[in-house]
Parts: structure tokens; sequence; C-alpha cells
């Protein structure tokens, strides 16, 4: 049986090819974009604020979502999507003239004349990117840096959210794209949610108004098989009180579920499953993290971040980094540092995750990596990138 299920994939893969090869002589739809997000896990991060704001700023521009079939029940009810690799799939990439992903589009498809293809990217890159993976073995040998500087040859924009981000974009994906330093769309909704959207989410993640909570967000480990936390999250909601919660949110490689088991206290919520990881900020008092890109957008909040590293010198040493984390330096570090599961919980009880000085560090590492984000990059993208003007000052 599995020999002839390969020559079924095999032979439909022919059939979808040639019927792409057939589209790609339609002519481009102008008013056709597609889609994509963290390789085809549904509508998330900056294409889907990106999405939503064209709609609104220029609905005559139709958007459909390229989507795995295995992540297909995760596209919300009434929006648009076509199935990777289906026939749908390719007449789409052969015929929009607007391509926005945050990562790559599966199964290589050929840039036309008249595409337009923003690159939005999915975080501040704290760890080596791009070409400057190749000075660590472990990552290049694993690595088709031929395929990457491809891809980079079919961007028109790359989506900056700070200079840091420009700055290393530029050197680990060279290319002839123009730079977009207009901020995070993904971000916009840290600066308009109010104080009862805010409630609202609380409340449907059953998090108490008298009730702290704190979001542990951890990042993926290149040197790790798994989720494997570092830290007890049963244990730090015991030892803080019943009047903190523990959200923990596992990275999205791992599934869609952090696999703590039951949580005896009550107080330690998974939520890797939820769709909208902007929504568990708004929702969180706190985030607890280690070297996820996701502090970079959480400052933008101006809430506490504490950051969690007991493996620092493994994670630097393999993955590489641009900056130190923990150097404590202002502009570097977050909040404050911790090592242990012990200085974790001390750091909580004796108010230091929200002392003076940890808003002064705080508040230096917002300036250096949320210049642009005010709550309005979406409109800034939607603007540039599909040629919307802006509307003239009312007089």
């Amino acid at each position: 049986m599995a020999p002839r299920a390969s020559v079924k994939r095999y032979v439909r893969r022919q059939v979808m090819r040639a019927a792409y090869r057939t589209d790609l002589r339609r002519p481009l739809d102008p008013n056709l974009a597609v889609y994509g997000a963290y390789w085809n896990r549904g509508v998330a991060c900056n294409p889907a604020a990106i999405h939503a704001k064209a709609r609104e700023l220029a609905p005559h521009i139709r958007g459909v979502w390229a989507v795995s079939s295995r992540h297909r029940d995760r596209m919300p009810p009434g929006v648009p999507y076509v199935i990777e690799g289906s026939r749908p799939y390719w007449r789409a990439m052969a015929t929009a003239t607007y391509l926005v992903n945050n990562s790559s589009f599966p199964g290589g498809f050929t840039k036309r004349p008249g595409q337009r293809y923003l690159q939005t990217h999915h975080g501040t890159p704290l760890k080596t990117m791009g070409l400057d993976q190749r000075a660590y073995p472990e990552l290049a040998r694993k690595t088709d840096f031929a395929k990457i500087l491809a891809h980079v040859g079919q961007w028109d924009f790359s989506l900056s959210a700070n200079p840091h981000s420009t700055e290393v974009w530029d050197r680990v994906y060279p290319g002839s794209y123009q730079r977009l330093d207009l901020g995070y769309p993904r971000n916009d909704t840290y600066f308009t949610a109010t104080a009862e959207d805010i409630a609202k989410i609380r409340a449907e993640l059953g998090i108490h108004a008298d009730q702290t909570a704190l979001l542990y967000a951890p990042t993926h480990r290149d040197y790790r098989e798994g989720f494997v936390p570092d830290l007890d999250p049963e244990r730090l909601a015991r030892e803080l009180g019943a009047e903190y919660v523990v959200l923990v949110r596992a990275h999205y490689f791992y599934g869609r579920s952090a696999g703590l088991g039951s949580a005896p206290t009550g107080r330690v919520r998974d939520v890797t499953a939820h769709p909208r990881v902007e929504e568990l900020c708004l929702a969180a008092d706190a985030l607890i993290t280690d070297y996820s890109s996701l502090a970079f957008d959480y400052a933008c909040l101006d809430r506490p971040i504490v950051v969690h590293a007991p493996d620092w010198d493994a994670y630097r040493t393999t993955r590489g980094t641009y900056f130190d984390l923990l150097s404590g330096r202002s502009g570097d570090t977050p909040g404050p540092v911790t090592a242990t599961s012990d200085e974790l919980v001390e750091v909580f009880r004796a108010g230091e995750w929200r002392s003076p000085a940890s808003a002064a560090l705080r508040t230096a590492f917002r300036e250096r990596f949320c210049p642009y984000d005010d709550g309005h990059a979406a409109e800034r993208v939607v603007r540039r990138f599909f040629a919307v003007p802006f509307a003239p000052p009312s007089r």
C-alpha cells in the first residue's frame, strides 16, 4: 500500500504542477491577495493584521489565505482560504497580484512580473538568522542557504519593526527589495485595545479581576526534542499564592498543547492552542520568557517582563545571538533576569518584577525596539503595499 500511495502522491503533484504552468499564462488578478503565516498554520501575526486593515481600507482587494490541510480547522468562519498544494492554491498563487507572508509559501512558486511580494517577518531577531547561521555548524548542516537566497530574491518589500531588525535583515537576507520601516501591524492592538476589551479576554480565560496573570512563553530550542519547560508552572503558582494565575504558551513548533497534564492548584492554564497570542499578552499582567521575540512585542504594553534563562550559555553557543539579553545593560535587557526557579519566585515575592529599576530597563528596551509601533502600523503598510492613498486632511 505504501508504494502505491507514494505513486499516487507523485502523480498528483505532477498534475498540479502542470495545471500551475497553465495558470501562469493567465492574466494577473489586480484585486487578489494571497496571505500566509507561520508555514500555513492559519490566520495570524502581521499578515492577519494587514488582511484586516486591507478589508477596511481597500475592500476591492479579495484576500485568500494559504493554509495546510492539518490546520484548516483553525480558519475563522467566513475567511476565504485555499489548501496548500490544491488546485485552487496553485491558481491563486499564479494569478494573485499581491502576496503577503511572514515566512514562506509552500511548494515553490514562480514569481511573475507584476506580482508584489511583502515579507513581513515574524519577530525581532535575537537569535541568528539567514546567512548568519553559516557560522553555527549544527544550523548550517540542515539549512539550504541557496534556497534562502532564492526566496529572498522574490521579495519586493521587507517589513521591519525597528532599526535593529532592519540592519539584520539587510545583512542576512541580501536582496533588491525595498525596506519598509513601518512597525509591526500585529502590535497595533496593544495601543488600540480598550479596558473593556482586555476585561473580556481575561474573563474568557477564566482570570478573575483580582488575580495577577503571568504569561510564560518560552521559545523553541534547536537542541531539544519536544517542549521541555525550564520552570515548573504548578510550583510557581503554588508558591506565589492564590492571587496569581500562570498561563503557559508553548512554541508553535510543539503543536497545540504544552502537555502539562492536570493542574492541582487550578491556577495554571495551557493556552498554547489559543488562536491569538496578542490576546494572551493583553490579558497578562507580566511576561515570563527567555529568548522569544514575544518580549519585543510585549514591551509595547509597558508591562513587566522577566527573563528566565537557565540555559543561556547553551542557547548562545548553539544558536548564536546578536546581543547579550542578560547583560543588564540599558536597551539590552527588558527586566529582571533569573536562572533558577527559586530566583524567579523571589523576583515576584520581593516585588522586583515591578520595581523602578525594572521599569527603567523596560523603558530603554521599548525605546530601542518599539520606535515605530503606535497603533497605526497596519494602516501604513496597507497604504504603501496596496497603493491606497491617505485621505486628505479635513478642513
